[in-house]
C-alpha cells in the first residue's frame, strides 16, 4: 500500500521550522577589518570617541565670528591658515582664519563661509572681503554627528558590507571579532551525472547529462562566506552514499546535496541518511521546488551535521536555495538579518495561470521602470535565473495582468 501523500508545508512554516534547527555555531575568528567584507559580527562595537573628534570645516574658505558680517561685503584680517591635520588659534574680533576642508574650527569662530563667497584682497594686505551673510553654525561638521563616544554603531549579527568595514575602521578598530565559516561539503548522487571536460558535448552517452547544479551551489555556498568541500559526484551505491555521509559528517557542519528529494523516489540519499541520523522530507508549496529534505547526522564537535537535501531540477534547486538555504547559512553564523524584503513594482506581462502553490517568476526589469517575465517558467530551464535579475514572489492562487503591483526580489541582494 502506498503511504498517504504528505500534505504541502507553506513556505513560512518550513523555513521557520529550518531556521529552529540552526543554532548560531560557536567558533569565532578575528580578522583584519580589511579582510571582513561579507563576514557576520560576532560582538557589538562600541566607540571610544567621537566622529568627528570636534567641530569641523565642511569646506574650503573662511572660519569667522557670524557677528563681524552683520552684511555682504563686511573686511576682516585673516590672521592664520588651518589646513587638515592642524589646529588654529583663536579666531578675534574682526579677523578670519583661512580653513581647508576637514580642519578643526577654531575657538571663536561660528561659522565657515565657502571660498567662493569670498574675495582675498590686495588692499589691505592680508584681507578677505565677505560676501554674503553667514548663519551660526553653517558649513560646520560638529563634532560627534557621524558617532557619539559609547554608541553601538554595528550589532553581533550584522553581515559585514564596505560601508561598515569604514564605518569600524573610523572608531579605530583594526581588527574584527566575527563568526567562523559554516564548513559545507557539497556532493552529488546519480550516474547519469557527468562534469564537463570529462566527456564532450558530441560523446555524450544517451541520458547523461551535465552536472550543472555543482557550479551554481558551489558559488552561491561560497558568496555567503562558506568553506565548501567539493566532494564531488558519489556512486549510486547505498555503501558508497553511507560512507560519504559518514565521512562529510565528521568535520563539516552542512552537507548539501541536490536530486534524489521527493516522495516515493528511489534513491541511497534517503535510506543513507536515515541510517546515520534523522531526516524530514517535505513537500513545501512552492513553484518550483516543492521536494526539500532536512536531517541532521552525528559527527561534528559540537554534536551534529545538519543535512539538507534540494530538488534535482537546476532552477528548483537554485530558487530553494535562495529561499531557504541561504536563511539558514546565515543563521549558522548568527546574523539577524536574512530575508531580502520585496519592493512592490508594476508587473508588464500576463500570467493567467494561478497555481495552488506560492510560485517564484524570473522577471527582469526594462526601461520603464516595469517587470518583463521570461517566456519559459519551467523548473529545468536555468536560462530563465540568467536572463532575469530577479524574482516576483506570487502567491498561491493569484494571476498577474499587465498593470498589477507584484513583489520583485533583486538576485543582487540575495546574491550578495
Amino acid at each position: 500500500m502506498n503511504a498517504p501523500r504528505q500534505p504541502l508545508k507553506s513556505l513560512d512554516d518550513a523555513l521557520a521550522e529550518l531556521l529552529s534547527h540552526a543554532a548560531p555555531l560557536p567558533q569565532t575568528e578575528t580578522l583584519s577589518t580589511f579582510d571582513a567584507d561579507g563576514r557576520v559580527l560576532a560582538q557589538d562595537l562600541v566607540s571610544a570617541l567621537q566622529v568627528p573628534p570636534q567641530d569641523n570645516s565642511s569646506m574650503d574658505g573662511y572660519a569667522v565670528r557670524s557677528a563681524d558680517v552683520a552684511e555682504a561685503g563686511a573686511v576682516l584680517q585673516v590672521t592664520q591658515r588651518i589646513p587638515a591635520g592642524t589646529s588654529g588659534a583663536a579666531v578675534g574680533a574682526g579677523t578670519a582664519a583661512r580653513i581647508f576642508t576637514g580642519a578643526p574650527v577654531p575657538p571663536g569662530a561660528d561659522a565657515i563661509v565657502m571660498q567662493e563667497d569670498c574675495e582675498a584682497l590686495q588692499q589691505p594686505a592680508g584681507a578677505v572681503r565677505v560676501n554674503i551673510v553667514p548663519q551660526p553654525g553653517q558649513w560646520i561638521r560638529r563634532s560627534g554627528e557621524d558617532v557619539t563616544r559609547g554608541a553601538v554603531v554595528l550589532q553581533s549579527g550584522a553581515r559585514l558590507t564596505p560601508a561598515s568595514l569604514g564605518l569600524a575602521a573610523s572608531i579605530g578598530l583594526h581588527e574584527l571579532k566575527v563568526a567562523a565559516r559554516p564548513r559545507v561539503a557539497l556532493f552529488s548522487t546519480g550516474d547519469e551525472l557527468v562534469m564537463p571536460g570529462q566527456v564532450a558535448p558530441a560523446d555524450m552517452p544517451a541520458g547523461a547529462i551535465y552536472n550543472s547544479n555543482r557550479f551554481f551551489l558551489r558559488a552561491l555556498l561560497q558568496r555567503l562566506g562558506c568553506e565548501v568541500t567539493d566532494m564531488g559526484i558519489v556512486p549510486d551505491q547505498r555503501e558508497a552514499t553511507v560512507q560519504a555521509l559518514r565521512n562529510a559528517a565528521v568535520s563539516h557542519d552542512l552537507i548539501l546535496t541536490s536530486g534524489g528529494v521527493s516522495v516515493g523516489e528511489e534513491d541511497h540519499v534517503k535510506p543513507a541518511v536515515q541510517s546515520l541520523g534523522e531526516l524530514s522530507l517535505w513537500q513545501i508549496a512552492i513553484k518550483p521546488g516543492k521536494p526539500f529534505a532536512y536531517g541532521s547526522i552525528p559527527g561534528t564537535a559540537h554534536g551534529i551535521c545538519h543535512f539538507i537535501g534540494l530538488p534535482g531540477n537546476p532552477v528548483s534547486s537554485f530558487i530553494t536555495f535562495l529561499v531557504l538555504v541561504r536563511p539558514f547559512l546565515l543563521r549558522l553564523q548568527g546574523a539577524t538579518q536574512w530575508q531580502e524584503a520585496p519592493v512592490p513594482m508594476t508587473a508588464h506581462f500576463s500570467w493567467p495561470r494561478a497555481d495552488k502553490r506560492r510560485e517564484f517568476l524570473r522577471v527582469r526589469r526594462n526601461a520603464q521602470g516595469g517587470l518583463d517575465l521570461f517566456p519559459n517558467q519551467s523548473s529545468g530551464v536555468l536560462t530563465s535565473a540568467v536572463w532575469g535579475d530577479g524574482i516576483v514572489d506570487n502567491p498561491a492562487g493569484q494571476t498577474v495582468a499587465p498593470g498589477d503591483t507584484v513583489q520583485f526580489i533583486s538576485f543582487a541582494g540575495l546574491l550578495a
